[in-house]
């Protein structure tokens, strides 16, 4: 039988099925039933994808790359763990461009082979994330053993595989679902406000058709500023004076150049014009601007 470690060194490629005709291939990073996989069919909801599981988020990219009709789907941040800096560098060095963004809730569920008890646990294993998230409800169960897995879906495949009796994993109700495992407790994330911002990816040509007729009222930007005083007020101010709404600002040490940074940003604006004439504005103080995508701001899920 495989381990997690052993499985995730091969793609996998499932589809879901809906009634449109066309289908949609998405790389994500993970499996089926991860949360990876849930993002992305509800980002393309109401069409026929075809999922390819990715070992890594490079290997996301690398798919891109390899086939320009492939899109990826990325988590970039968490409203409890923060940002995933090293997405941000990325999705800048892969040349990719972002055509859209779902902001997933993320609700986690206590997965075991059907007929265990509660008081049957000993063991709990999940993404270290996830482990976190649920900490208040692990923290009620002091004779359990937390064990830090690769990847939520993975721990409740690798359960069901293994028919591992006393294992408990932290994962979606999908994952749960796909494996033949039962939910032996749901919500069980310390806060319930608890969303996981993803982005779609896209080579250029690609973005340009996925974009076509939509409304952009969003964009993400990275620029690097000369190492003088007051370099992000003066950028801060003329995006404030063309009414620019500054949604997260995100710095990065820029390698090899001590003390100088890379800001990633992202706009929300109602005056495309504004925003271009705020591009304009900003672009003679920045150093290597640059366009990461500009699509419509993503809808929420409940």
């Amino acid at each position: 039988m495989e381990s997690p470690a052993e499985t995730r060194r091969d793609f996998f490629v499932w589809t879901t099925k809906t009634n449109k005709n066309m289908k949609r291939t998405v790389a994500i990073q993970g499996i089926a039933g991860s949360y990876h996989d849930i993002a992305a069919r509800s980002f393309y909801e109401g069409e026929e994808i075809e999922i390819i599981g990715c070992n890594t988020f490079r290997d996301v990219i690398r798919n891109i790359h390899d086939d320009s009709s492939v899109v990826g789907m990325m988590a970039i941040e968490n409203t409890i763990a923060g940002s995933l800096l090293q997405n941000h560098e990325l999705i800048r060095q892969s040349g990719c461009v972002i055509a859209g963004e779902y902001k997933l809730r993320i609700s986690h569920t206590l997965a075991v082979l059907p007929g265990t008890k509660l008081a049957d646990v000993r063991e709990v294993d999940s993404h270290p994330i996830a482990l976190m998230q649920c900490s208040d409800f692990l923290d009620a169960l002091p004779h359990v053993k937390i064990v830090e897995t690769e990847d939520t879906a993975m721990s409740a495949k690798w359960i069901a595989e293994n028919q591992l009796a006393g294992h408990a994993a932290i994962c979606g109700k999908p994952a749960a679902e796909i494996y033949g495992l039962e939910a032996l407790a749901e919500g069980i994330e310390t806060n319930k406000r608890n969303y996981t911002r993803f982005l779609a990816l896209a080579d250029r040509w690609k973005a340009e058709e996925l974009l076509d007729g939509v409304a952009k009222n969003k964009t993400s930007l990275v620029f690097a500023l000369p190492h003088t005083a007051g370099s992000l007020s003066k950028i801060l101010t003329i995006l404030s004076f063309y009414d620019m709404n500054l949604t997260k600002i995100q710095s990065l040490p820029i390698i090899g150049r001590e003390w100088e940074y890379l800001f990633y940003i992202n706009l929300t604006y109602s005056d495309y014009l504004r925003y271009r004439q705020a591009l304009d504005a900003i672009m003679p103080l920045t150093k290597d601007l640059k366009i990461l995508g500009e699509y419509a701001e993503g809808k929420q899920s409940i």
